[in-house]
């Protein structure tokens, strides 16, 4: 029997991810790539001697024993170099002096927390007890079964009987938006901690799964940077007998009697496949590569009324400085304000590349400023003026080190490199709308919400990626590839395979 082809368009987490499992299942597979190389979202970029890591932050369920391993070996990353991540993040209040590091240890946590707030102790108590609880469980891929065209009512008890620990907290008060939970919280630094754990529109759950993964010794971090968990899956793709065809901009999906057969490049050469998949921004999908021509109400609403994910701006600093002692992460809430166009910025993240080698030459250090801001702006800085724009990136970079500086004296004369990514680069890279590199904003509703990965009218082609789940992550990018090809397999009456035979 003739092997059928997919072609996949991105490679990224998805699009590899995908790549992988089809090869797994028999089928010849294309990959198609905008840029040089692979990664996506998920990438890095070399600046003389340092690697700037615009991507993940941090990973569970990665070790052995653990749910999302045995996912680790089924795409070839169960061997990508990690470290334990048992210190979340230090905030620190410029305007009081006050510090408080959110670390694995939930003891000290609580009696830290509790000498700080004092007024907050039974919320205090409140979070840790639910911490403690989801502690003893293994949630790594909870809600990442089948996708949603093949989930029937057994596959429904099946994944909650998996969940039945954790659904008492995903309900009354610990569903609530973190940024509606905190009205209780007496204290505002404590109120702004909790907001700044992650995102204030992310469910209260959701911060306390975090702590307790992170209490449990789930989480690592990349100790080689973002690339290096790419390249190890795009390297298992590539061994499975799988190609990618790099500086390749997809410009047109080819249907033909409502079936996907094909896709057109911007030099206009086509290629055509048994299956299309697109692991990429869905609106360029949807409404540019065919021209909206196969949507409902759902997607419509989807794409108008749903909130996206808020793009970053990442300001990076080569120095000639170790940071031995100091966590990776670090909140700072800035006192004054760092001013943006017509806003202020009231929070930055710093991240500091202190826990890998693969980042920097012996006794330096990448230093990243991070912060949200919005698309519009820069986006119309870029396109009407390119010469304000440059001059806007150098003056936030400067802003940027001020700050630190205050924080860390005489960083300013260690800066060897300086490089600003903007939403508009994150765009320019990806293509993701609006430069949202977590595609739609994970609020309560969509974090447990399943999109199809079919679209109506249309045959041949699955949806896979980011914009193709309820939620933007790296788990949520490789299960999307994974249950595209299980989509594929279905069609073709095939047992969906995870593993060479």
């Amino acid at each position: 029997m003739t092997e059928k082809s997919i072609i996949v368009i991105g490679a990224g987490l998805g699009g590899l991810s995908t790549g992988v499992y089809a090869q797994l299942n028999g089928y010849t597979t294309r990959i198609f790539e905008l840029n040089s190389g692979s990664g996506g979202v998920a990438t890095c970029w070399k600046r003389k001697d340092y690697l700037i890591d615009g991507g993940i932050h941090f990973l569970s369920g990665c070790k052995p024993g653990l749910g999302f391993y045995e996912i680790m070996k089924e795409i070839g990353a169960e061997n990508v170099p990690m470290v334990d991540f048992d210190f979340y993040a230090r905030f620190i209040d410029e305007a009081s002096g006050r510090i408080i590091d959110i670390t694995a240890d939930l003891d000290k946590l609580d009696r830290d927390l509790t000498e700080l707030f004092p007024e907050d102790v039974d919320i205090i108590k409140e979070l840790i007890s639910a911490t403690r609880s989801l502690a003893k469980m293994d949630l790594s891929v909870v809600g990442f079964g089948k996708p949603i065209e093949l989930s029937g009512k057994l596959d429904t008890l099946r994944e909650m009987w998996q969940m039945r620990g954790l659904m008492k907290y995903m309900m009354g008060k610990w569903n609530l938006p973190v940024k509606k939970y905190v009205e209780r919280v007496k204290d505002p630094l404590f109120n702004e901690i909790l907001r700044l754990m992650f995102l204030p529109e992310v469910p209260v759950w959701f911060i306390v799964m975090i702590l307790s993964q992170l209490a449990s010794g789930q989480m690592t971090l990349l100790e080689e940077g973002s690339l290096s968990f790419i390249k190890a899956i795009e390297q298992r793709f590539l061994n499975l007998g799988g190609i990618v065809n790099y500086n390749t901009e997809v410009e047109k999906i080819l249907i033909k009697d409502d079936k996907a057969i094909g896709i057109r490049l911007k030099d206009e050469s086509e290629y055509s496949a048994d299956y299309i998949i697109p692991a990429m921004d869905g609106h360029s999908v949807i409404y540019d590569f065919l021209e909206g021509k196969y949507v409902d109400e759902k997607i419509e609403h989807r794409y108008t009324k749903w909130e996206l994910g808020r793009p970053l701006v990442m300001v990076n600093f080569g120095v000639t400085r170790e940071f031995e002692d100091v966590p990776s992460l670090l909140f700072l809430k800035t006192d004054p304000p760092i001013s943006m166009g017509e806003s202020e910025l009231d929070g930055i993240m710093v991240r500091i590349f202190n826990y890998g080698k693969g980042f920097s030459p012996s006794g330096k250090t990448v230093v990243q400023v991070e912060f949200e801001h919005e698309w519009a702006y820069w986006y119309n800085l870029r396109t009407s003026d390119r010469d304000a724009y440059r001059k806007e990136k150098d003056r936030i970079a400067s802003e940027s080190l001020k700050r630190l500086e205050t924080h860390f004296p005489g960083i300013s004369e260690q800066v060897e490199v300086t490089d600003v990514a903007t939403p508009y680069t994150m765009w320019r890279y990806t293509r993701n709308l609006e430069g949202a590199y977590m595609a739609w904003l994970p609020t309560s509703k969509l974090m447990t919400l399943r999109l199809r990965k079919t679209l109506p009218g249309l045959e041949g082609l699955y949806m896979a990626g980011q914009w193709a789940m309820g939620m933007g992550s790296v788990p949520t990018a490789i299960f999307s590839g994974r249950q595209a090809i299980q989509l594929v397999c279905h069609h073709d009456g095939k047992k969906f395979r995870a593993a060479q035979t």
